[in-house]
């Protein structure tokens, strides 16, 4: 059974406003400050954490919280490097999945603590390189995971910058997807994804999506990170 036209523009909007409070976390966290020098990668993920119960009343991620400073920020999600301390002059990536009533957010964001102009130049291109992604999805409708992976790996690489992960997002729901989905491969942006993203779930829902741009530079020993909905940018 297919859902109404009102079922998807309800799961739309949770879709958008988890997301919108998931934005306005990381902009709060930014002014107050709590990605500073000298604490360490698991002390910004909790302070981020009570920032979010203390404003939204939620403390629960449907995935593992990321704090990534330094040589950490090469790490794809998967791996678990040891806990840094974030110095004065690193760049530093926050993943979070926040849960807002029980919809779930993605949302990745980075930040340089220094003037390094390199740093500088890789947090800026992430945007710009997402938005490019954006682009291409929004101009090929039958386009498929694995198709748009190859774009986003090509415009990474077109800028200077490896691409750091895998994948480059996923689908995105009511919680608990990860649990759902976190093994197939249709469910990634990636090699081997060759549905048309733009299709039903097994529900009968319409599929959402995060576009994630993960770029590296291994010789300066460097990564930044952002992510954010594909689907219901209008």
């Amino acid at each position: 059974m297919t859902s109404t036209p009102l079922d998807e523009d309800t799961r739309a909007r949770h879709l958008v406003e988890a997301e919108r409070n998931a934005i306005a976390l990381f902009d709060e966290a930014t002014r107050r400050g709590l990605i500073a020098p000298g604490a360490t990668e698991g002390a910004v993920s909790d302070r981020v954490r009570d920032l979010g119960a203390e404003l939204f009343g939620t403390d629960r991620h449907w995935h593992k919280r990321i704090v990534r400073a330094g040589e950490n920020t090469l790490a794809p999600y998967r791996e678990n490097p040891p806990d840094r301390v974030i110095d004065r002059d690193d760049i530093v990536f926050v993943d979070l999945g926040p849960i807002f009533a029980e919809w779930e957010a993605d949302v990745g964001r980075t930040f340089v603590l220094g003037d390094d102009p390199v740093k500088l130049r890789l947090r800026d291109d992430l945007p710009r390189i997402w938005e490019a992604g954006w682009a291409h999805f929004e101009a090929n409708p039958d386009i498929s995971g694995a198709e748009l992976y190859a774009h986003v790996v090509g415009l990474a690489e077109a800028a200077g910058w490896a691409f750091g992960g895998p994948h480059s997002g996923h689908l995105v729901g009511e919680f608990p997807h990860e649990f759902v989905d976190g093994e197939r491969i249709e469910s990634y942006i990636a090699p081997g994804s060759d549905h048309p993203m733009r299709r039903l779930d097994p529900s009968g829902r319409r599929c959402h999506w995060i576009l994630e741009i993960h770029l590296v530079d291994r010789e300066r020993r460097i990564g930044g990170f952002f992510e954010q909905l594909l689907t219901l940018r209008h």
